[in-house]
């Protein structure tokens, strides 16, 4: 299953993976309309337009994004999360930021149509309901509840993988696919799936949690002997660490140099710069690292055949080849021939604004829903 270390080497330093990444076109985002700084006034009136919020709760931070009915930006207002300061900061920290936003993008509250927010963890879709956010530490709140009551219009809480994959199926990379399964290692291993048009979902919590997925194996840090998590093989976090390992034994001197072998400094550009001045322990875990990744997926190819994969996150941002040509030579090896053969492979269009793009349009999608059914009725 693992790859040998000379295989990994020819891998990446003559094969077409590390090829300049002109082979992934670089995409523009969504406009920004300039109308007044994060946090202060716009100096005109206010506008009076429809526009809706897309909120991304991450673990470091938590980001309001004021999207117009076109999902051009019209303002921005982000805050540090520190989960450690408690729930009950947290709660008023998002309304407090979705407020900020608004003032800069200088928009009336009035024409407020709802809210979208991505959430890092389960969620329960239909009761709006974060279930757990192991990176935050909150546990079952209700932000439905919350900002429904604050702001008064429908809100829509889903996790942020499934928002991401969402945006880029309706408006992104994905977009004109039957099927698209969303891929997007970072900090953990974030997946998502949308069939003609919607979100694979269960009936009370958020699904496609490909990260939490046992293999057999092991490493000193796995808490269940004798198996690993594809997330811990996987991840830009589990790179890191063996990164510093590299660092440690004399393996990855570009990295040492840029990171002094720190956790907290060896991040996707860090990583990507060691990979691109072939640093040799830098290389063999990157090989490993996408050839566990393509055995996961392959995992899911086999069951969803989708058409279309796309592959986002800053990993993928910085090695957009590498991801794009190395996955699909993976995930051939270990899927089914006949539903491998036609995915096409394609790297995310939304960059930044995908989970508060994503959490609106689906917002969105299931408010039309619902008025449509009425109409029926």
């Amino acid at each position: 299953m693992m790859a040998t270390k000379n295989e990994n080497l020819k891998k990446l330093k003559g094969g077409k993976a590390l090829k300049a990444d002109k082979a992934v076109k670089e995409v523009k985002l969504p406009k920004v309309v300039k109308s007044g700084k994060a946090g202060k006034a716009a100096k005109v009136g206010l506008k009076e337009v429809p526009f809706w919020i897309g909120f991304d709760l991450g673990g470091t931070k938590m980001l309001a994004t004021v999207l117009d009915e076109h999902y051009h930006v019209l303002g921005v207002a982000r805050k540090a999360t520190n989960g450690s300061d408690g729930l009950v900061k947290g709660k008023a920290k998002v309304v407090k930021t979705i407020q900020e936003a608004m003032t800069a993008a200088g928009v009336s509250p009035k024409g407020l149509k709802g809210i979208g927010i991505g959430c890092p963890g389960l969620v329960n879709p239909e009761k709006g309901v974060l279930i757990n956010a192991p990176n935050l530490g909150w546990s079952n709140v209700g932000l439905k509840q919350l900002l429904g009551g604050v702001f008064k219009v429908p809100v829509e809480v889903m996790n942020d993988v499934d928002a991401g994959t969402y945006g880029e199926s309706a408006l992104g990379a994905g977009k004109g696919a039957r099927s698209v399964l969303g891929v997007f290692p970072g900090t953990g291993l974030g997946t998502g799936f949308v069939y003609n048009g919607e979100l694979v979902m269960g009936r009370g919590v958020s699904a496609m949690e490909l990260g939490m997925i046992y293999l057999p194996g092991t490493h000193i840090g796995s808490a269940q002997h004798g198996v690993v998590l594809l997330e811990d093989l996987t991840s830009r976090l589990s790179l890191a660490a063996e990164g510093g390992v590299a660092c440690y034994r004399g393996q990855a001197e570009a990295l040492n140099a840029r990171t002094a072998g720190s956790l907290r400094e060896i991040k996707s550009k860090a990583l990507a710069a060691s990979l691109r001045a072939g640093d040799e322990g830098t290389m063999v875990m990157f090989g490993n690292s996408v050839r566990y990744l393509g055995l996961g997926v392959a995992m899911v190819v086999n069951l969803m055949a989708p058409d279309r994969i796309v592959l986002g996150g800053g990993l993928v941002e910085e090695l957009p080849s590498l991801y794009v040509n190395m996955l699909k030579e993976e995930v051939a090896r270990y899927a089914l021939p006949s539903l491998a053969k036609p995915i096409k492979y394609v790297v995310a269009k939304l960059g930044g604004n995908a989970v508060a793009v994503g959490s609106v349009a689906w917002l969105r999608h299931r408010v039309e829903g619902a008025k449509r059914e009425v109409r029926r009725v």
